[in-house]
């Protein structure tokens, strides 16, 4: 792709999106932003954001809005779709809401990639670990398993880990690769489901290169404190800001791969730039298991005044999984990926900007939302 290309983001005013503009200007592209300002994620008055690379053109506009959408189209070589409403646990009763901004939205794009005649080269759409539901596991009696979720009996009993659907004997987790069956437990889910096969459809359809990114637990400076949707590490971040103890559900031993969010740019670069990642899907994460209970504490050293202590409170929320982390193998030996940012270097990162911030904690307005729902056991 030559650097002289005129790319779109979309949600490029964005965690992510704003890196990943970052990335391309440095490398010469000419980029312009397509992003609605959501006040959940930028604040009321829908600013844009003093972080966003002022060398590129911003477009305020919503995704479903096909006039606007198809405007900021003309004369793009490149379209990274990574607009999305996020939040897991919100997309569970603001459910209209979520499809409309993801499914709908994504729909509107390839909809005007389809009957306008653009000329648009390739397209790149942010997918989600998300729509894999439970990770890939091993039970050291009946072989590989891919669970889907655990059962309440189970979950009643605190019963955390998962177990063999065949013997019924606990079960390890592997790392979870590209060919893992996908079984989404979230709204948020189903729609990045919906977000990659919508695009790689399309793209075989049309003849446009596509490719497809599974983001997972994505952290950095940037990500909106205020947003109590958001990843886990800016949730405790906003917690301990505000003198407040890191909320943990079930016993904090659950794993997650965390990937820094400059990694993720540069997977992003990789996708747009080598033809080996047409049409296809790849994990983007780091390789590597870290606990909740990690992550909060390493986040209380750097950021707690006086002994702090994780509160554990046993309980689960309906459709969170247990283990998945990124097997990794894939984008390396097809597109020479290698994160670059270990988590020890990557939280220092972000806890020398989360001391520069402000952010309100919203945690217990979500806790009650959930369980008012019934979606806390």
């Amino acid at each position: 792709m030559s650097d002289k290309a005129k790319v779109l983001i979309t949600g490029g005013a964005g965690f992510i999106g704003s890196y990943l503009v970052d990335a391309l200007v440095e490398k010469g592209y000419d980029v312009r932003v397509f992003d609605s300002l959501e006040p959940q994620v930028h604040g009321q008055g829908r600013q844009s954001p003093e972080y966003l690379n002022p060398a590129a053109e911003l477009v305020v506009g919503d995704v479903r809005d096909r006039s606007a959408l198809k405007g900021a189209l003309d004369g793009v070589d490149v379209v990274f779709h990574y607009a999305a409403a996020v939040g897991v646990g919100q997309s569970m009763y603001e459910i209209r809401r979520y499809v409309e901004a993801n499914t709908l939205g994504g729909a509107t794009l390839l909809d005007i990639l389809a009957n306008d005649r653009l000329g648009v080269r390739k397209l790149i759409v942010a997918s989600s670990m998300s729509i894999y539901g439970e990770g890939k596991y091993e039970c050291g009696t009946c072989g590989v398993a891919y669970p889907q979720l655990r059962q309440d009996e189970q979950l009643r009993q605190r019963t955390w880990e998962m177990l063999c659907p065949a013997c019924g004997g606990e079960m390890r987790p592997l790392p979870t690769n590209e060919d893992k069956p996908l079984f989404p437990t979230s709204i948020y889910a189903v729609t990045k489901r919906d977000h990659e096969e919508m695009f790689l459809c399309f793209g075989r359809a049309y003849s446009i290169p596509t490719v497809a990114l599974r983001f997972f637990n994505v952290y950095g400076p940037r990500q909106a404190l205020s947003n109590p949707y958001t990843g886990v590490a800016a949730i405790f971040s906003a917690r301990l800001l505000n003198g407040q103890p890191p909320v943990i559900y079930e016993d904090g031993l659950q794993s997650r791969d965390f990937v820094h969010v400059t990694d993720v740019a540069r997977a992003s670069l990789l996708a747009m730039e080598l033809d080996e990642a047409d049409y296809e899907v790849f994990n983007v994460g780091s390789g590597r298991s870290l606990t909740i209970l990690d992550i909060a504490r390493m986040l209380i050293d750097h950021l707690a005044e006086g002994e702090v202590e994780p509160q554990i409170v046993g309980k689960y929320r309906r459709g969170d999984i247990r283990h998945c982390f990124a097997d990794i193998g894939k984008i390396k030996d097809r597109l020479g990926f290698t994160p670059q940012v270990s988590f020890e270097d990557g939280v220092s990162d972000l806890i020398s900007w989360v001391k520069e911030q402000e952010a309100a904690d919203r945690f217990h307005q979500v806790d009650s939302e959930l369980k008012g729902k019934r979606l806390i056991v």
